[in-house]
This record gives C-alpha cells, sequence and structure tokens, in this order.
C-alpha cells in the first residue's frame, strides 16, 4: 500500500527519497562497450541472441520492411500517428533557433551561428513495451533541427522490430533504423561497426544498462541526459476526483517497479480517499504485478497544511511529470519552477503530454529538474560564433587587450595585438 505522510511528521530522508538502482551495472557495461568497439557487427550479433532472442538477417531495417510494417497496420492508428507527429512538429518549431549578429561598437561585428548537429542517434526502448511514441518525441525535433542522419536504435524481440516502432520512424523522418537495443546500441552508436554509423550525439531513454552506457561513452559522443525511472507528482485540492488522480499515479506507476508515483495534498480526505482507489484500480491493470511493486516501493502521499508548502514540496522533488489539479490551476503553474513538464488542470492527464499535445516526453528525471530540461531542437543543434575587428577597432582597444594579457601573465598574448598596434599605429 502507498505510503500516507504529513508534512513535519516524518524526516525529510522519506519525504524527499528517489527511487534508486539497486545495482551496480558499470563493470558489464564496460565489457560490452569494449566487445562492440572491437569485434562491431560480430558482438553486436552475440548480444541480439542472448538478449533479444535471437539476431536479425539484417541489423538494419531495410525500406521495403519499413513500407510494409506501415501497410501492415490499421489505418486508424496511422492516422491518429501522423496526428501526434504534426502536433509535436507544431510545438517544436517554434524552438528553432536562427542565430544573430550584432555591431556593439564601430567596426566590430559580433554574432552567432546555429547549426544542425550533423549525425544523431536516437535509442527507442523496446523491452516490456515497445514505446514508438518515443520514436516521435526524438526524430521529428532532430528533423527540424536539419540533423543530416537520423538512425534510430531499438531492441530486436526475436530478430523483428514492433511494426508501430518502424511505422512512427518512417512518419518521424528517420533516415536508418537498427535493430539493436540495450547498452550494444549504444556502444554501436558511439564507436561505429560494419552496419552502425558512428554518431555525434546519443539521445532518448532506456534501463539502466542503457543509461550507464551513455554515462561512459560520453565525452567520446554527446549525450541528452541520464534517463531514471518515471515520475509523477500531482499537487490536487479538496477539487480534484480521488479517482482520477488515482488513475493518473498508475500512468506512471505501471512504468517499471523503480517508478514513483507521488501525491501532494492539503486534503487529508483526498489523500485517504486516493489511497483506496489505488488499492482498487491496482488488480484492474494488465501491468498490475509492475504497478503494485512501484505504488508499494516509492509511492507516496503527502499531506501539508496548505497548497504554498504543497508547491514547495513539489519544488524540492523537482519530479519529471507534475500536475496540478486545483480549484484554479494556471494560479499556481507560475510558482512551480522544477519540474520537467506540468499538466495544468483536471483535464490534462500526463498521457497527454506522452502521446498527442505536442510538448516533448523526453524529461529530466531524478530531481534533476532543478537544472535539466525537456528534450528539444535545442538538443539537435550546436552553436559557434564569430568576430570580426576592422584594423580601427583594434587601434581602439587593443590597449586594453594587451593590458588585460599582462596582467594575466600570458605576454605572448599581448604580444600578438601589440605588434599590429605598432605597425598600424604609426
Amino acid at each position: 500500500m502507498i505510503k500516507l505522510m504529513t508534512l513535519g511528521q516524518v524526516p525529510d530522508s522519506e519525504i524527499f527519497a528517489r527511487a534508486q538502482e539497486t545495482w551496480d551495472v558499470s563493470a558489464p557495461v564496460a565489457e560490452i562497450l569494449k566487445n562492440v568497439r572491437e569485434r562491431g557487427d560480430a558482438a553486436l550479433r552475440e548480444y541480439c541472441d542472448k538478449f533479444d532472442g535471437g539476431a536479425p538477417e539484417s541489423l538494419e531495417a531495410a525500406a521495403e520492411e519499413i513500407d510494409g510494417a506501415v501497410a501492415s497496420l490499421d489505418p486508424e492508428f496511422i492516422r491518429v500517428m501522423r496526428s501526434a507527429a504534426a502536433n509535436i512538429a507544431d510545438f517544436h518549431e517554434k524552438q528553432l533557433r536562427r542565430g544573430y549578429t550584432t555591431n556593439p561598437r564601430p567596426g566590430v561585428t559580433l554574432g552567432q551561428r546555429v547549426h544542425p548537429i550533423e549525425k544523431v542517434g536516437i535509442y527507442v526502448p523496446g523491452g516490456t513495451a515497445p514505446l514508438f511514441s518515443s520514436v516521435l518525441m526524438g526524430v521529428v525535433p532532430a528533423k527540424i533541427a536539419g540533423c543530416r542522419e537520423i538512425a534510430v536504435v531499438t531492441p530486436a524481440k526475436g530478430g523483428a522490430v514492433a511494426p508501430e516502432i518502424l511505422a512512427a520512424a518512417k512518419i518521424g523522418g528517420a533516415d536508418r533504423v537498427f535493430k539493436i537495443g540495450g547498452a550494444q546500441a549504444v556502444a554501436a552508436l558511439a564507436y561505429g561497426t560494419e552496419s552502425v554509423p558512428r554518431v555525434d550525439k546519443i539521445l532518448g531513454p532506456g534501463n539502466a544498462y542503457v543509461a550507464e552506457a551513455k554515462r561512459q561513452v560520453f565525452g567520446k559522443v554527446a549525450i541528452d541526459m541520464i534517463a531514471g525511472p518515471s515520475e509523477i507528482l500531482i499537487l490536487a485540492d479538496k477539487t480534484a476526483d480521488p479517482e482520477f488522480v488515482a488513475a493518473d499515479l498508475l500512468s506512471q506507476a505501471e512504468h517499471d517497479k523503480n517508478a514513483s508515483a507521488v501525491l501532494v495534498t492539503d486534503c487529508v480526505e483526498l489523500a485517504s480517499a486516493v489511497r483506496d482507489e489505488l488499492e482498487r484500480q491496482i488488480p484492474l491493470l494488465p501491468r498490475r504485478e509492475i504497478a503494485r511493486a512501484s505504488v508499494d516501493r516509492n509511492g507516496r502521499i503527502i499531506v501539508t497544511d496548505d497548497l504554498g508548502k504543497a508547491i514547495d514540496v513539489a519544488n524540492r522533488i523537482a519530479p519529471e511529470h507534475m500536475e496540478i489539479y486545483t480549484e484554479n490551476p494556471m494560479a499556481y503553474l507560475e510558482k512551480v519552477t522544477n519540474a520537467g513538464s506540468v499538466f495544468v488542470g483536471g483535464a490534462t492527464p500526463e498521457p497527454v503530454g506522452d502521446y498527442y499535445a505536442g510538448c516533448n516526453h523526453t524529461l529530466p528525471t531524478g530531481g534533476t529538474a532543478r537544472f535539466s530540461s525537456p528534450l528539444s531542437v535545442d538538443d539537435f543543434v550546436k552553436k559557434s560564433q564569430y568576430l570580426f575587428y576592422e584594423p580601427s577597432a583594434l587601434l581602439r582597444e587593443g590597449a586594453d587587450i594587451a593590458y588585460f594579457a599582462h596582467r594575466e601573465g600570458l605576454d605572448g598574448h599581448a604580444g600578438s595585438v601589440e605588434r599590429r598596434l605598432e605597425r598600424w599605429g604609426k
């Protein structure tokens, strides 16, 4: 049963605890990375046999296979997926930066240029459930950013990728799809193999092995974030419907046993009713064993004196997903400073953002919303800057520049300016 606690009556260590992986996978992941780096496709095929129940004939999905997957699916599903992709594109297109040029002083031109990252790899989980929505959330922003090559990697159970994932890759605009998952897929993207191109950045969530692999290859390639277990925090008052609140908590609890579902409220009656609703709804879920473990291990209902204190708790927890389910929810939105994605009002449950609204669902977890952001077009671009001085500008500012360099003890820096001043100042 979910833990019920009152702020001020239990230690902060219990209120703000996070679900943690209980085992260290750094050593096996390091071995996988080394094996793929040294043996390439041969190692990938061995891991497909070991972890996915068989290696595919080809590690890459052919265009005919992808087109066949689209044709095999219900046209209504394809329609809904296309609508979701359009919503995601509409939201993310507004994030695209164009760079700028400025002339702050006579003879000085400064600017910033925005370039797409050339090659990116999108990891798509496919273990306990094929998350084809994650394909769209990664591929669509990459396409908008202008990445030259977008590769999707995803586990292939028995050598086959779920047709929904292939369809999402086609609709989103991926260039290539590879039938590999786990740490071995991260290794292939980071180092390259005979079949898999080396990329410049790896993005997308995964299990503990994927997260650790991203951590270990960082520096060889860029990564977006280290994703942890799924999280939801609901801020609610007496007007919230306990049936809906419980259902929303379970929308994340069913992800995996380390997921966390938290309700923060100023209403004792709501807390009790939600607790009862969870017990009623959990047995109804097909993934009830996972949801049960998640709620019992990591679930919390925190009762505070008022909503002001409830918001303070929410900001300290800094959840991945946060729902505001109160009488006047927009009034509280500006007070939320630490959350990956905020779902405002009782008609905006978390799955609206997971699939369809257009906002990204790849979000900072583990409290990193204190300093990290949702996946966006910004993750698929890099910026360079430039500066241009006319001789007259250097003559005007050169003495200050050289003075600065001398004070740092870098006389060679100063000399590169002073030589020009000596020649052009005559």
